[in-house]
């Protein structure tokens, strides 16, 4: 059965809160949300050419190996990005870069780890909001540091994959800069009453293509200047 052609983006969105709810009914926190398909390549690559938004809940946060069964992958594709945990809540409209900087805490490498439930990821942007921005669990690395020490646009990711090199892109991939796709986000959400939280872990949008990741990939990234963050499937 096709996707029904008359379901706009609000209607996206209450599915994917919709699912929110059973997964908070059954045990789950919410702990951060995500902005999705930021930068042009991801754009280019799905076929999606505005930016998706979903939510983080303690269970999508992987510590160590990421078991592709265990977590109910099904096509997951890895993305090296910049989070940001948050000090002070924001709530837009009205939010700007500035003001996000400003309310972060830290930030740290991460790799979102991405799934879709749609054949071959042949999605548009309802299919990508309605599943939750394609989230499937998230990683990230140890290293936590304050964003006014860098700047962002010019942070430089290089990616391998099982010791190959793989991709590599800049901080001013997302939106210009990682902290407008968080500004944006906020601005977003707040439409729907949703604040980002003091606490939230907010993942800002992938600086490389998505890479595909089957059982016994390694991916490693290394946002310079800042930290590494290692996933590994199994």
């Amino acid at each position: 059965m096709g996707r029904d052609a008359s379901l706009t983006i609000d209607d996206a969105y209450g599915i994917s809160l919709g699912i929110l709810d059973k997964r908070v009914t059954d045990g789950e926190r919410v702990v951060g949300k995500k902005i999705g398909v930021t930068s042009k390549a991801v754009q280019d690559m799905l076929g999606v050419h505005q930016p998706d938004f979903g939510f983080l809940t303690d269970r999508m946060f992987i510590e160590g190996d990421i078991d592709i069964k265990a977590n109910g992958l099904i096509q997951p594709r890895a993305e090296a990005e910049i989070a940001f945990i948050l000090k002070d809540s924001l709530k837009g409209p009205g939010v700007t870069a500035e003001q996000v900087i400003a309310a972060t805490e830290s930030i740290a490498p991460c790799f979102e780890i991405v799934d879709s439930r749609i054949h071959d990821w042949k999605i548009g942007i309802v299919d990508t909001v309605a599943d939750n921005a394609s989230c499937g669990v998230y990683v990230l690395g140890e290293a936590r540091v304050d964003p006014r020490a860098h700047d962002l646009p010019s942070l430089h990711v290089t990616v391998t994959k099982n010791g190959e090199p793989l991709s590599e892109g800049y901080g001013s991939a997302v939106q210009g800069s990682p902290a407008e796709a968080v500004a944006w986000l906020a601005n977003t959400l707040g439409a729907y009453g949703v604040t980002l939280d003091a606490g939230d872990v907010i993942l800002s949008g992938s600086l490389v293509p998505l890479a595909p990741a089957v059982a016994g990939d390694v991916f490693e990234m290394e946002l310079h200047g800042v930290g590494r963050c290692v996933a590994r499937f199994v």
